[in-house]
């Protein structure tokens, strides 16, 4: 039994917003000097690859651009968006003294 095509496009869409994700914190990473500029850039890579083979198959048979390319697209840009934001707000300690050691009377 074959897989359709626009669930492979779905999958590789999926695949390519979990890319963008991660290109997003790792774009705090590299701003912060937590990391190298070689990981952005893989993953960066990798998002654009994902990116661009979901409008793939649409050049021959339909249109170039489809409601599901927009879709992922969107979510995507979203997905990096999120990620810089969630990654670089600055978190404070959680003070856990009294939780772990309770105050004895």
């Amino acid at each position: 039994m074959p897989v359709s095509m626009e669930f492979l496009r779905g999958v590789l869409g999926l695949i390519g917003v979990g890319c963008a994700y991660m290109a997003g914190r790792s774009a705090v990473a590299v701003s912060r000097g937590w990391q190298k500029k070689k990981s952005l850039y893989g993953w960066v890579i990798r998002t654009l690859a994902c990116l661009v083979a979901v409008a793939l198959p649409g050049v021959r048979t339909r249109e170039p651009v489809d409601i599901t390319d927009i879709i992922v697209w969107a979510l995507a840009a979203g997905a990096f968006a999120a990620a810089y934001a969630i990654t670089g707000r600055e978190r404070k300690a959680e003070d856990l003294t009294h939780t772990i050691f309770p105050d004895e009377e």
